[in-house]
């Protein structure tokens, strides 16, 4: 009886989501974690319906070649945020990120909803999706470098002082599935789409769990 009680209260409570998957992809800046993701979503085949690629928010205008995101300037963000237009938000980079609240309603109906985040909003993330499934995109320090430096956002100087801050600390996840991402594309990708494959079949049974 005690059980029973504790189970329907677990099913009222709006959160953790206790239904569908939350994947979770998160790493270095130059780790190429959208070319990943990129490759994955072109290849799901019949799982195309069951698995969602949440488009996120930034404080920072879209430029050509980049991560494809919609954009809030700084007030109309914060606005949003305070107005509960966010499953989850937090700042880096000195930009702000939101993942929109309809990602609670595509897991909560029984779907895999992936996200680029930053590693820190994983906690958050994590307490308000019961079945969360946290990516490690990586690639050694060098290559990093270099992507970084062919963006030309930042000089190569600014760009080794701000790995040499991050560290390793971008693998500090744990239960993390780590791909590394210096080969060839298609080898990290298919790596991807295999996490992806098993997100959807965990999604099919995890109402059960």
């Amino acid at each position: 009886m005690i059980s029973a009680s504790i189970e329907r209260a677990q099913a009222e409570a709006p959160f953790p989501i206790r239904h569908g998957v939350f994947v979770a992809v998160a790493g270095p800046s130059g780790a190429g974690k959208d070319s990943v993701m990129d490759y994955a979503r072109t290849r799901l085949g019949p799982l195309s319906g069951d698995i969602v690629f949440i488009r996120r928010t930034i404080t920072r205008p879209m430029e050509a070649g980049s991560e494809i995101h919609d954009t809030l300037d700084g007030e109309a963000f914060a606005k949003a945020e305070a107005e509960g237009c966010f499953a989850a938000s937090w700042r880096a980079n000195g930009l702000a990120y939101g993942i929109p609240a309809e990602a609670d309603d595509i897991v909560g109906s029984g779907c895999v909803v992936v996200a680029n985040v930053s590693r820190g909003a994983m906690g958050t993330l994590r307490e308000r999706y019961h079945h969360f499934l946290p990516v490690i995109v990586t690639a050694p320090s060098a290559i990093l470098a270099e992507r970084l430096s062919a963006r030309g956002r930042e000089s190569r100087e600014e760009v080794l002082a701000r790995l040499d801050r991050a560290g390793d600390r971008a693998l500090q996840v744990g239960d993390a599935v780590v791909i590394d991402n210096s080969g060839a594309l298609e080898e990290a990708g298919e790596k991807f789409l295999e996490v992806l494959r098993k997100a959807a079949a965990w999604s099919d049974v995890c109402d059960m769990v």
